[in-house]
């Protein structure tokens, strides 16, 4: 489908989702993570993660446009 973005998961959420990536049809960051979170093993992951699109802090209010990449990136320990 044309309105696809690209969900892309670093570290645990790579782990959670069992992927690197995935196409997903979603209008707005807040609708694609209500459908992330249907899934179990994703839900506690995307909870405490935070989001780009397009390399660029997103909330779940910002519209995703066909073709943009969004990056699921959990906490990283370290320092």
């Amino acid at each position: 489908m044309s309105d696809q973005v690209t969900v892309r998961y670093w570290a645990g959420a790579r782990r959670a989702a069992g992927r690197d990536s995935e196409l997903i049809s979603a209008r707005t960051l807040g609708e694609l993570l209500t459908e992330l979170s249907q899934r179990a093993e994703l839900e506690s992951v995307l909870a405490a993660s935070s989001f780009l699109v397009d390399g660029v802090a997103a909330t779940p209010g910002t519209t995703l446009e066909p073709g943009q990449i969004v990056d699921v990136l959990p906490p990283f320990a370290g320092g």
